[in-house]
């Protein structure tokens, strides 16, 4: 059964992230990797938009509105809306540590400032309808635990302010759970976080089907495990509930992605959820069955799209077609089993 929503998004960051210049994984242009999605056709459905990363060399943060404008255009031309923006809130973007000194806390606030602007252009241009403004912390667990309870406070902070300038643009955020963010690297720092911030009508939770598996073995936070090596299935299914109901309600931007149980960080990225083909015979997540547990009352949370993530692949499996038809063919089946009209 064919459903209307969520409509189904592809990344653009792939092209960029752990990828370096000079090496045999150098960035992929916004231009190429627009082209690439829009090649994708499964049984006569096509991507239907794309989520993205507002640095460069996709997005210079402070391009003029004419610029901008010319990137709404570009994407438009495919028959693409744009989704969720992703903030460039790390140290050698705009941003810095959400709970470094006041003026790294400062930066932090800026790059949330800069993305809703872009999202305003983008919004009234028409091309962007629907989607959330993804954030981190921007620090890694180890600076995070030399104070746990201090530094917990201030992102908390930080993600306060933040979220009072997306509120003022009409935005909401959404903090998206990785083992390699401070105060974000498990299910429980997690949830503490966003009840800290609260703010549950504009800041949320994106969660990453790839990120969100590390969860469950407590990689970075091992007191917050639930799965032990070697687990059963049945201990799985009970291990995904405790962790889905507990940031489900939270959850307002969804990516659909594969783990095969394994960390990988390539470039200047932490070492994170390893993403990995849809179709991976190692992928150690039923796609379809897993991402029913994140949708669970979707459309009442406002979710209008779902976006495939699959991060630090390598050039030549992005640059492959079939890639894209069956990370397309993925995404049609979860609609089918989860979608809404």
């Amino acid at each position: 059964m064919s459903h209307a929503y969520p409509k189904l998004h592809n990344a653009m960051w792939p092209g960029l992230v752990g990828k370096e210049e000079g090496t045999d994984h150098p960035p992929i242009s916004l231009e190429r990797m627009l082209e690439l999605t829009a090649g994708a056709e499964v049984d006569g459905q096509k991507f239907e938009g794309v989520d993205y990363f507002l640095f460069h060399p996709h997005t210079d943060p402070d391009a003029s509105d004419d610029e901008l404008k010319r990137i709404a255009d570009m994407i438009a031309g495919y028959g693409f809306k744009v989704g969720s923006l992703v903030a460039p809130v790390w140290p050698g973007t705009v941003g810095d540590s959400a709970m470094g000194d006041e003026t790294a806390r400062k930066k932090f606030v800026l790059a949330v400032q800069k993305a809703c602007r872009i999202a305003k252009i983008f919004n009234e241009h028409g091309v962007r309808e629907y989607g959330v403004i993804r954030i981190d912390s921007a620090c890694s667990p180890s600076e995070w635990a030399k104070d746990p309870e201090g530094n917990q406070r201030r992102i908390a902070q930080t993600f306060r302010e933040a979220a009072k300038v997306a509120a003022d643009h009409g935005e909401r955020l959404a903090a998206e759970g990785e083992i390699c963010w401070g105060g974000m690297h498990s299910w429980k720092y997690m949830v503490q976080l966003l009840e800290m911030v609260d703010m549950p009508e504009t800041l949320g939770f994106q969660a990453d089907m790839a990120h969100t598996y590390l969860y469950l073995l407590g990689y970075n936070a091992p007191e917050h495990a639930l799965l032990k090596e070697n687990y059963t299935e049945e201990e799985f299914w009970e291990a995904y509930k405790i962790m889905t109901d507990a940031l489900r309600p939270w959850t307002i931007d969804f990516h659909v992605a594969q783990n095969d149980g394994t960390v990988h960080g390539t470039g200047s990225h932490d070492k994170t959820g390893r993403h990995c083909m849809a179709d991976d015979p190692n992928g150690k997540l039923d796609i379809v069955r897993c991402a029913g547990y994140w949708l669970q009352g979707a459309a009442e949370r406002g979710i209008r799209h779902i976006c495939w993530d699959g991060c630090m692949f390598p050039n030549e499996v992005l640059e492959n077609p079939r890639t894209w038809n069956v990370i397309l063919k993925t995404m049609m089946d979860v609609r089918d089993a989860h979608g809404w009209d």
